[in-house]
């Protein structure tokens, strides 16, 4: 993911699949709590759908949107924690579980195997 982009500027925009199937719209972005860095975006899948939380490492931004690298159906299958709050560092876990994303790489240097119990991680991009 380009670090360069504003997190906010996510926030509203199409997100399709590694096949550049479509979706939904991105609901809000979560930032990593030790480095500030967008980390996941929250995904509203349908009108009356659940948001699916995806990495944005390695997602890339394109012209019409964001583009996963996931088929559509592990996306939405993907755990909904809710939108508006913190990602626990269990419920964060999960997530990388289920994407099989390599939690001791560089990119993801930010979440320990054991993450402290008092650590917040995934505040939402444009909190204070």
């Amino acid at each position: 993911m380009q670090t360069d982009i504003d997190p906010r500027s996510l926030i509203g925009r199409k997100a399709f699949d590694r096949h550049g199937t479509k979706i939904g719209t991105i609901d809000e972005v979560y930032l990593d709590d030790a480095t500030g860095e967008p980390e996941w975006a929250a995904v509203r899948t349908g009108l009356f759908s659940r948001d699916a939380f995806v990495p944005l490492e390695p997602s890339e931004m394109i012209e019409e949107g964001l583009r996963i690298p996931y088929d559509r159906k592990l996306i939405k299958d993907a755990p909904d924690f809710g939108v508006g709050r913190h990602l626990s560092p269990e419920q964060e876990l999960q997530l990388y579980h289920h994407y099989r994303l390599d939690i001791s790489s560089p990119a993801s240097d930010s979440v320990p195997s054991s993450p402290p119990a008092d650590k917040d991680f995934g505040r939402i991009a444009g909190e204070d």
